[in-house]
Order: structure tokens, then sequence, then C-alpha cells
């Protein structure tokens, strides 16, 4: 018979849990019981690993310590582990007893956490055991209490060695019904594989660099596509340019979706085109992008623009209507 210890706590000299799981190891290996201890303290970086020692157990002893609430990090990471990664097969074939000791309030429900996370999981849990000890000299000072332990392991024994029966828990019904974790259609070697690399701190790692070298890649395609859309108007606006003798003035549009505005420098017969932030414009126009669409491509004027409300303007208006002698786009079509 084959049991595995997994031990949530911190690993304190007085901790009273570690006493518990120390007295019941003896009696365990007395009835010539092979023992496997666990730490998880000792495994933090590989929890999603432990799992796989899983395999050869005929029974667990889940045992943590209620030091101010709950099961602790530990415990709670390697049950996430054994719904991630574990075999839920081989789960099914393996009684727990659970094991809380606590310094403070909360080893009863300390205890049903842990039996009803193994009967979600499909485990069998047994009787298990739990109680608040204030002082650990005191415990391993009395007699009557290392005699519970020694019958709780030996029951522990019993239950598994006669493959005793249990009545079906709702837990389980739940399981079956509800809390089923989305399939990724794995094989167990996969699964194994997996919890190896989820566990591989340097792989994880060189996942990250690898996926923040991908979004660089498409950050960047996704500039040098607004890139090209932008010298796509400044192109339609060299195109349709007509100069007017003497006029004078400076356009920045600020288009729906550009992070920069787009600058019209117009100086006669000079037109100076591009997007950025110009300080002093003499007019200031605020457009959606379908309306740009449509003007550039000679589907509408600025004034029409203006007047449905599709782009507003602050400054001369004089200077707004010498946009449509300036700009004819209508004329390119």
């Amino acid at each position: 018979m084959n049991i595995n210890i997994y031990y949530g706590g911190r690993g304190i000299i007085d901790d009273p849990t570690n006493y518990v799981i120390n007295k019941m190891q003896e009696v365990l290996e007395e009835l010539r019981v092979n023992v496997m201890r666990y730490n998880l303290y000792e495994y933090k970086n590989t929890i999603p690993t432990l799992p796989q020692t899983l395999k050869e157990a005929d029974g667990i002893i889940l045992a943590t310590t209620v030091e101010w609430y709950g099961i602790g990090g530990y415990m709670q990471q390697f049950l996430d582990a054994c719904w991630l990664f574990g075999d839920k097969e081989k789960i099914a074939q393996i009684y727990m007893c659970p094991i809380v000791m606590s310094t403070t309030y909360g080893e009863r429900e300390a205890k049903l956490n842990l039996t009803t996370a193994w009967e979600i999981l499909g485990g069998l849990p047994c009787t298990g055991l739990c109680g608040y000890i204030e002082n650990t000299v005191t415990l391993e000072m009395n007699e009557k209490y290392a005699l519970i332990i020694e019958k709780k392991a030996e029951n522990m024994y019993r239950t598994i060695n006669q493959h005793m029966s249990s009545f079906p828990a709702s837990n389980q019904a739940v399981r079956q019904k509800v809390s089923i974790p989305q399939s990724i259609d794995l094989t167990p070697q996969e699964t194994e594989q997996l919890s190896q690399y989820a566990a591989d701190d340097n792989y994880v790692q060189r996942q990250k660099e690898d996926i923040q070298e991908l979004a660089g890649l498409f950050r960047d395609m996704l500039n040098n596509e607004g890139a090209d859309s932008e010298e796509e108007y400044l192109v339609k606006f060299r195109q349709a340019f007509k100069p007017q003798p003497g006029f004078k003035a400076i356009y920045s549009f600020n288009i729906e979706e550009k992070k920069k505005n787009l600058i019209i420098d117009v100086r006669g017969s000079r037109l100076e085109c591009s997007y950025g932030v110009a300080e002093q414009p003499d007019a200031e126009m605020q457009i959606n992008r379908s309306a740009m669409e449509d003007i550039v491509n000679g589907r509408m004027t600025f004034q029409r623009a203006f007047m449905s409300g599709a782009m507003k303007m602050k400054g001369d208006f004089k200077i707004l209507r010498m946009l449509e002698q300036l700009f004819p786009f209508e004329e390119l079509r």
C-alpha cells in the first residue's frame, strides 16, 4: 500500500500539524505502508508537477495548518494543479484523509474545504482529523491525543485496505453536471508535459518574451498601416491643390481616430501638408473619418460637411469657404 502525505504548512518548528502527520507516518510504517511525504513549501516552484506523484498512491493525507484563515496558499495551489493537470480517473480511486490543526479559529471549515475539494475532483474522502492547539507542547505531552492520532491512522489504513464504499455526494454530481473544466482533449502524457512546462520558470519567461515580441510586431504593423492611410490624405490634398494668389492660411484638421492633426499650410502657390501640431492655426476643424473620406473622394464638400454637422469649425468662416476653391476634390473624380 502506498500513501502520500502533502503538507501545506510553512514548516515552522512549533507547527502542531507536523507532530500529527509525523505520528501518523510512524503508525502507517509500522503497518508496512510505503509512505512518501511532500512538503509543499519545498516544492513551491514545481507544485504544478506534483499531481504526477498521485499515480502510484492508494491514499493520501492532505495536511495543513490554519494560522490565520483558510487552508493556505500552498495547499490551494496543489488542489488547483490537481484540477488542471491531475488524472481524474486515477484520482477517483484515491482515498483522502484531511488533517487540519489550527492555532486560531477555523479548523473545522478548513477540514470541510479539503473534503469538498477532493470530492469535486472525484476522489474518495476518509474521516479526517481537526483540532485547535494553542501550544504544541500540550499536544505532544498528552497521551490521549496521541491515541486519537494512532486510531485515525489505523482507520485510514483499514478503509483503504478494505476498499470501503461510501454514499454518493452532491459535490460529485456538481462536478459531473456543472463544474466541468473546458476540455482541451489532451492525453495523460500531454497533460503531464503541460504541468512540467507550467512549473518551468525559464519556459514561462521565454513564453512571455515571445508574446511581447509578437505584440511589438503587430503594433508596428498597425502603426505602418496607420502611416499609409495618413500619407494617402496628404497625396489627395496635394493633387487637388489650386493656388489662390496672395492667400495665406493654416488649417488644422482633427480627424477621428487619428493621433495627430492634419496640418494644411497654404502660402500663395506653396502648399505644405503634414501631421502634427499647429501653434496658431487660422481655422480648426473637427471631422469624423467617413466625412473626410467623402470629401477627399469628391462625394462631399467642406461646406456641406459643416452644414450637416459632420464637421465642426473654429475660426474665420471666410477661410473655411476658401477650402472649396483651394481643394476642388470633385474635379479629381
